[in-house]
């Protein structure tokens, strides 16, 4: 069925794997995690964090607030208990990481590096940058090149850059990526968003602002991808509102060489599978290869 990929250094059986954040070990009680295309971890710091007081979850009329804070169990405790765990799934992992200043990723990494079942690395530049007075790495293209450029000299495993929509030019911070080393980039994020009890006036959200995920975010990812498409070389691993195969082919379409399901794992625990074969069968249906998919979007002028 030509369902075979490549994002960067990575070769990939199918074109699907999982948003950092919104999947784990446990959904393998539900299906074989090696029928991913890859695996993409939750997002590790290097200290462990609690994550953010509650509440911290909001479903909204059609889609999912979230202001998780990036709880986890820090470096060390991921390589420690659950890298372990990851090496035993026959697909590549990519783990997601982020730190607050250039030094901090780069110490992350370099200790990463010394470890087997590592495929590659999902750069989370949305986190705040100390040395920037806390603006976010990904807002600024100067500072994403710094920063890929950094971690580029340290890797020779894929180096997939995430990028974030809220910034005024999404394609400059993309080439700024690809200049600075990055094999990939990965986007959407999530947009921002808030939701207010209207009873009484009191936030959904503890923190007010939330990161604002599911089927809402699709046109704007789709436009993103698109966009980003037309201007970089490097493959683009695609998210945002992804929930079924149809779903995914418009990224396809868009220009991404891989997709990555999120918010719809939580109401459909086999949702990857399920659009790993509807492609599938697509492609079959239509007798095409994802080559003759991937970025070949018609009709626009």
């Amino acid at each position: 069925m030509g369902l075979t990929t490549k994002l960067g250094r990575i070769e990939m059986k199918n074109p699907v794997t999982v948003a950092s954040g919104t999947f784990g070990l446990n959904y393998g009680d539900f299906f074989e995690l090696s029928q991913l295309g890859a695996l993409v971890t939750k997002t590790i710091t290097m200290d462990p964090r609690a994550g953010n007081p509650p509440p911290r979850l909001f479903e909204t009329e059609c889609g999912l607030l979230n202001s998780i804070g990036l709880q986890n169990p820090g470096l060390e405790g991921f390589l420690r208990d659950d890298l372990p765990r990851y090496r035993q799934i026959d697909t590549p992992i990519l783990v997601s990481f982020s730190g607050n200043s250039v030094d901090q990723f780069c110490r992350m990494m370099e200790r990463m590096e010394k470890h087997d079942g590592i495929a590659g690395y999902e750069v989370n530049v949305s986190c705040p940058n100390v040395e920037k007075e806390g603006i976010a790495f990904g807002t600024d293209p100067k500072v994403v090149y710094q920063l890929t450029k950094a971690l580029a000299a340290i890797t020779m495993r894929e180096l997939c850059i995430k990028l974030s929509p809220n910034v005024t030019d999404i394609v400059a911070i993309a080439r700024a990526a690809e200049e600075g080393g990055a094999t990939s980039i990965a986007l959407i994020n999530t947009l921002i968003g808030m939701a207010i009890d209207w009873r009484n006036g009191k936030s959904r959200i503890a923190r007010g602002g939330a990161g604002y995920s599911g089927r809402a975010v699709k046109p704007v990812a789709v436009f993103q991808v698109y966009k980003v498409a037309q201007k970089v070389k490097i493959p683009i691993l695609a998210m945002g509102g992804i929930s079924n195969w149809m779903d995914a082919l418009e990224f396809l379409y868009a220009g991404a060489s891989a997709v990555a399901v999120g918010t719809r794992n939580f109401v459909d625990p086999d949702a990857t599978t399920k659009i790993i074969d509807g492609i599938g069968s697509y492609l079959l249906d239509n007798k095409l290869n994802l080559t003759d998919v991937i970025g070949k979007v018609s009709g626009v002028l």
